[in-house]
């Protein structure tokens, strides 16, 4: 990637309305307050299209707005055969939506896809838990770890 060039990153779960979006939204903000927004196009979509056009769920909602995040804008969406072209990463968020894309995407853009929490090493997981069936801790804990990975994209990608 070269100096002045915009990265193109799209967030992947299941439905598009807990954990992608979140990392949208908090990779969105931070990226922001780098001031590094020409630099990266960010976009999150779904491997099902359950939730077509609706924001993402309320719980996810609330707990991002505590930390200063706004989702409000955010719509679900599934992932097209497009993107595939379109974007330099398909992050997805545990390994059952990466198999997921790696069955719909073409051979010659298997490259582009990983997974969202490989920016965050230091951490020890690789996968984002779905918090959609469990309780406000669960939300709580989809932020942090979404905090570490965009922390870990923008250092990678700032030089």
């Amino acid at each position: 990637m070269s100096q002045g060039e915009r990265i193109r990153i799209l967030l992947v779960c299941m439905g598009n309305i807990c954990r992608s979006p979140t990392a949208e939204g908090v990779l969105r903000t931070l990226v922001a307050l780098e001031g590094l927004e020409g630099r990266f196009e960010l976009d999150s979509a779904g491997t099902h299209g359950y939730h077509e056009g609706e924001p993402p769920d309320e719980r996810t909602r609330r707990a991002a707005a505590q930390r200063g995040y706004d989702l409000s804008r955010l719509r679900a969406r599934q992932v097209r055969e497009s993107d595939f072209i379109r974007f330099d990463l398909i992050l997805a968020m545990d390994r059952n939506n990466l198999a997921l894309l790696r069955r719909a995407c073409p051979p010659e853009y298997r490259e582009k896809l990983g997974l969202f929490l490989d920016y965050a090493e230091a951490i020890g997981v690789d996968e984002v838990p779905d918090p959609y069936y469990g309780g406000a801790e669960g939300f709580e804990h989809v932020l942090d770890l979404a905090e570490a990975a965009a922390r870990g994209i923008i250092d990678r990608y700032r030089r």
